[in-house]
């Protein structure tokens, strides 16, 4: 089992969702950077879609009473066990009674746990993820609070890579790749020439729904309102105000702002490493390219054995 002695700033369990549920207004929720919890899974030999700790910003304390194999991935929160220091992107062993120590963010935005075994939720929908705005999933629905315990599951499926064994590290991307949405075509030219080159900063109003971004207001059609659509991961809304938002892995699942791009899937794991303040910009490819920069990437993560 795991005691919570300090849960961090927002600390979840996620595995990779539960798409498909869209039609009865379920978003896929999951890690927000996926990337990083399916190779943390394979460093301790779990299956890719085992869930683990999802932490945000500052990172937690946990306790582990019989110890584990554990990896942390993602970005580096400073994490120490004992007086040693833990770099992400690596297995390591946690004795019976260890004490793991996650601090502040180094880097990106969230740093994932994995432990061998899986943490042992119940599922919803087939999937062990927090939907927090809904309260379903995870533990009880909600982030983890001090005094929590959670078990670990038994669910790994092959030996764990050797200890210490690090990885080159998926950096986060600050140029974010997208394509064509479907009203790309009702935004003036001078509207796609200022939203392809400029920078826009990520405000504090950044979640698991979506990403608010302030920059030079891009001039919205139809005043910025149009017949409510589902909506997809990664679409780039721009509402009447002219301020994109990106929606993110707990979206609406419906939406009436028309939408100018849709970051590509090869970029998601990006964004979910996007802080307050980090400054981005967009670069159009098209959609023979995303799916080339997507097989690229499943490649880099199949080679990890």
């Amino acid at each position: 089992m795991i005691l919570v002695e300090s849960p961090g700033l927002f600390t979840t369990v996620q595995d990779l969702g539960r798409p498909g549920f869209g039609p009865m207004g379920v978003s896929p929720s999951g890690a927000a950077d996926a990337v990083a919890l399916r190779v943390g899974n394979r460093l301790v030999g779990n299956s890719e879609n085992a869930a683990g700790l999802e932490m945000t910003l500052s990172g937690g304390t946990f306790v582990f009473p019989e110890g584990a194999f554990a990896a942390l991935a993602g970005a580096d929160f400073g994490a120490a066990l004992g007086e040693a220091e833990v770099s992400p992107w690596t297995l390591f062993r946690i004795p019976p009674g260890g004490k793991l120590r996650t601090g502040h963010t180094r880097t990106g935005a969230r740093c994932y746990l994995c432990i061998r075994g899986g943490i042992d939720v119940k599922p919803f929908l087939g999937s062990a993820s927090t939907h927090v705005l809904s309260g379903l999933g995870g533990l009880e629905g909600r982030a983890l609070r001090k005094g929590d315990v959670l078990r670990i599951g038994n669910l790994a499926a092959t030996e764990p890579r050797p200890e210490g064994a690090a990885l080159p590290v998926f950096l986060p991307r600050k140029t974010l790749r997208v394509t064509d949405a479907p009203q790309s075509g009702w935004f003036s030219e001078a509207s796609r020439s200022i939203f392809y080159s400029s920078a826009f900063r990520v405000t504090e109003e950044a979640n698991r729904m979506g990403l608010r971004l302030e920059g030079p207001a891009i001039a919205a059609p139809a005043g910025g309102n149009m017949v409510t659509e589902g909506v997809a991961l990664g679409a780039v809304q721009i509402p009447a105000g002219g301020q994109p938002i990106i929606l993110f892995v707990e979206q609406q699942t419906t939406g009436g702002y028309p939408k100018i791009a849709s970051v590509i899937a090869a970029d998601m794991s990006s964004v979910g490493q996007l802080r307050p303040r980090d400054e981005i910009r967009f670069e159009r490819v098209d959609l023979t390219t995303a799916r080339a920069l997507l097989r690229e990437q499943e490649e880099a993560i199949r080679a990890i054995h």
